[in-house]
């Protein structure tokens, strides 16, 4: 294997595919010659600055892609013309129509490909997905998903997620998280409403994203996402899910899930109030670094190369779908009026004036 990119999620993944013993990772690519001569020296890998010549140059199976967003697309077509399998960092695409012509390609050359979207080893998220199609809620009504962080909390210099063009902004890199876990859950949508991109402190990029997906039957999923929330130490995922049967919540930390005395209650439930924690749902996982679910996602992506399965969870086709819903966010929210600015002022806004209403003598006091 290689890692494309060296950045936060680059060497993270650099050090959980390299700890695999399945793996063996020879090569990285970076455009910053620092890290790749700090690299080179103390683990001997070999170094690239440049894609093309890494796959030239490499006998490679699989690539790990965790550069700037906007550079997925190209990147991800070199290794796939190229032969090689292809894990890409979410999201996918920062183009819905890359997204689909990426997929049909790995599709027509029989590679295995992945997506970042790690919400998805994540034991609380899949036994909320459990519990759906297995009918423990009953007919699904409405979901409530939210992420909230404390990624961007001043006016400040941009860095390559803090530009649309590069990043992508709030909506492709932080809501991409919990829309891509609606998608999983109730498919895709039929539209969206009421989207709005805010910002709060960026200059060039949204901040907050709020919006609500369509569904048939009236049922609807409301987006509610923030990485300007200074309340939050690290980004919190929630996903709420309401039924005719019951009531569940989710986050990385536990499932909390309530069941009618209608409901078709599952083993290891009850009638009631429940709480099954991710601790107690997750299998002690074979290298830990940032979380269980980062292992668990590399793992299954070695399992899948090794054995040529194209199919599995996080296919670029799933990416794509959930692309297509930030595509449709995006395109609802500019017609909307495009970003909205916030303001950021310290300064108190003075309360308005309330007007006493003297009834019976026709007059305001």
């Amino acid at each position: 294997m290689g890692v494309v990119g060296l950045g936060k999620m680059g060497l993270s993944h650099l050090s959980i595919f390299r700890a695999h013993p399945e793996v063996d990772l020879v090569a990285v690519c970076d455009s910053t010659g620092y890290v790749l001569d700090v690299l080179s020296k103390y683990t001997g890998l070999r170094t690239y600055k440049d894609l093309s010549a890494m796959l030239a140059a490499e006998q490679l199976d699989a690539v790990v892609i965790a550069t700037p967003s906007h550079l997925h697309a190209p990147m991800v077509r070199t290794a796939l013309e190229a032969g090689v399998h292809v894990f890409c960092e979410k999201p996918f695409t920062l183009d819905d129509a890359d997204g689909q012509a990426l997929t049909a390609l790995a599709r027509e050359r029989g590679l295995v490909t992945q997506v970042g979207y790690h919400n998805r080893f994540v034991a609380a998220f899949a036994e909320l997905k459990r519990l759906i199609d297995g009918g423990a809620l009953g007919a699904v009504t409405h979901v409530v998903a939210e992420a909230y962080g404390p990624v961007v909390l001043a006016p400040k210099g941009g860095t390559w997620r803090s530009r649309r063009s590069s990043g992508g902004g709030c909506l492709y890199d932080y809501a991409a998280h919990p829309i891509d876990l609606v998608q999983w859950y109730l498919g895709m949508p039929t539209g969206v409403e009421g989207s709005r991109l805010n910002r709060i402190f960026s200059a060039e990029t949204d901040d907050e994203v709020v919006s609500t997906l369509m569904y048939p039957g009236d049922v609807t999923a409301q987006v509610s996402v923030n990485w300007s929330d200074e309340s939050q130490r690290k980004m919190s995922t929630k996903i709420s899910v309401w039924g005719t049967t019951g009531r569940a919540v989710a986050d990385r930390q536990e499932v909390q899930v309530y069941l009618r005395d209608t409901a078709a209650v599952p083993e290891g439930y009850r009638t009631g109030w429940n709480v099954h924690y991710t601790t107690d749902l997750t299998e002690q996982p074979w290298f830990y670094l940032r979380g269980e679910e980062y292992s668990a996602q590399a793992d299954t992506f070695v399992g899948r190369v090794a054995n040529r399965m194209t199919e599995g969870p996080n296919v670029f086709s799933s990416a794509a779908a959930t692309d297509r819903i930030l595509s449709m966010i995006s395109a609802d929210a500019q017609g909307a009026g495009g970003p909205r600015e916030r303001a950021t002022s310290t300064a108190t806004v003075a309360p308005r004036r309330r007007r006493r209403l003297a009834f019976g003598r026709g007059r305001t006091a």
